[in-house]
């Protein structure tokens, strides 16, 4: 069986660290090189100490365009523009960008937006992807449905929080433990950078939507995962709403509307969202979870990748909830 060889661009951080544990057990791939400057020459599982006794890889320096199909770029915000700018990658080349850099639609580049629950015949044909962003997939999650049968008439009201992964790597003073643990605080009200893209996606299927989008993320003391609550007014019955999203995401591999109030350890180390749903007078209440390093990041790039590839969209993503 031929095998997709694949390129991972700055691996050492939580984001190549869950990639790369999904790519050694996927059937269909083969990592041909983990690029790092700052580790060339170390062992993967050096950096990645879960990956001890998975792989032999070894970060390189050096970077093989003859040598792969699609590149990861897991570097951070404004690296991959860098990176575009001053490497030619081939054509036959596909790209999948974990960063914020093309989220935005614009003329200047030829990026694919990658929710597949938005976007699947357009990621199918894609050569170039941007990966959405984890609060971001989670919310959309949350709203689309709705913004897909122009119930969105009003403001929108929307709570997440976040596990300390969602951070990055790089110790900070609102990341490191001592701080984070047993520790709860509120960043970036209304001004949180996911929103540009979340209003992206829903003014793509509700063209008239111009209401606030009122967002207030929340730093967990928890490491991975998202549980986002939001509510909006509707008119809808809640057997209506249900019946509504059920019919949207009909066809999702890993988005489930759930009948039981969900609780956040059911997705975390999954690619899978669960969207739960109630109505309190005219307000419809919605909860949507993910984890934040795989539906939110690593999991969704390779189930875009198996999408662009014709592969099995579930193909190296069947992962176990931690359950406790």
């Amino acid at each position: 069986m031929l095998k997709i060889k694949i390129g991972i661009i700055g691996g050492a951080g939580y984001t190549a660290g869950e990639l790369i544990r999904v790519l050694v057990f996927h059937p269909n791939v083969e990592i041909v090189f983990v690029h790092s400057t700052s580790n060339a020459g170390n062992l993967v599982s050096d950096v990645h100490n879960s990956l001890f006794g998975e792989t032999d890889l070894v970060f390189t320096s050096d970077i093989s365009f003859d040598k792969v199909d699609v590149l990861f770029l897991c570097s951070a915000h404004g690296d991959s523009r860098k990176f575009m700018i001053e490497h030619q990658v081939p054509k036959h080349i596909k790209i999948i960008d974990l960063s914020t850099d093309y989220r935005a639609k614009s003329s200047d580049h030829n990026f694919v937006y990658g929710l597949p629950e938005l976007n699947m015949s357009d990621i199918k044909n894609a050569t170039r992807i941007a990966n959405p962003g984890c609060f971001a997939t989670a919310i959309q999650l949350a709203l689309l449905p709705l913004a897909a049968g122009k119930y969105l008439t009003n403001e929108i009201h929307i709570n997440a929080i976040t596990g300390s992964t969602g951070a990055g790597v790089k110790p900070s003073e609102t990341s490191h433990f001592s701080w984070r643990n047993n520790n709860i605080s509120v960043y970036k009200p209304f001004e949180h950078q996911h929103l540009h893209e979340i209003k992206q996606s829903l003014t793509q299927l509700q063209p008239d939507f111009d209401k606030a989008v009122n967002f207030i993320p929340v730093r967990g003391n928890f490491t991975r995962g998202i549980f986002v609550t939001a509510y909006v007014e509707c008119d809808l019955s809640l057997d209506e709403a249900r019946k509504l999203y059920a019919d949207f995401y009909a066809d999702s591999a890993f988005t489930f509307v759930a009948t039981k109030n969900p609780d956040l350890k059911q997705v975390v180390n999954t690619n899978k969202a669960l969207v739960y749903l109630e109505k309190h007078g005219n307000k419809l209440f919605i909860i949507s979870m993910i984890d934040n390093l795989l539906k939110g990041a690593s999991g969704q790039a390779v189930q875009n990748m198996n999408i662009m590839f014709g592969l099995d969209e579930k193909a190296g993503l069947n992962l176990k909830a931690v359950g406790f």
